[in-house]
């Protein structure tokens, strides 16, 4: 009997880290509204903003402003790394990371182009 109740604790412990290990590595999707007063990490989908700088390094960071498609807001975004290839030609970004003091950094970029079927559809 003591067999069958450590198997069960351990089996429920093992459910429950993974589930709490899922919900930890879920990222959702947030404008730049709820970004900016978020506390853990999200993901901010936009468009590269017409009226800012010009997209630029700045030591190991790449800085550019995103903004949000529907609201207009803007914000600053420091990425981590160089600038992906096909940057100037993303459709939408999405930025994954976290908003710190006055910009949101990001560790990961996701640059959303448009496809060779779009291209020919719009022909």
């Amino acid at each position: 009997m003591n067999r069958k109740i450590i198997l069960a604790v351990l089996l429920l412990a093992f459910v429950g880290y993974a589930g709490w290990s899922f919900m930890d590595a879920v990222t959702p999707y947030v404008g730049i509204a709820e970004a900016q007063k978020s506390t853990g990490s999200v993901q901010v989908k936009g468009l590269l903003a017409k009226n800012a700088p010009a997209p630029h390094m700045e030591g190991d960071l790449f800085v550019f402003t995103l903004q949000d498609e529907d609201t207009g807001e803007t914000m600053l975004v420091h990425y981590h790394g160089t600038k992906p290839d096909q940057f100037d030609e993303a459709h939408h970004i999405v930025a994954i990371g976290k908003y710190q003091g006055t910009a949101f950094e990001s560790q990961k970029l996701l640059i959303k182009c448009p496809s060779k079927y779009e291209q020919q559809k719009q022909k």
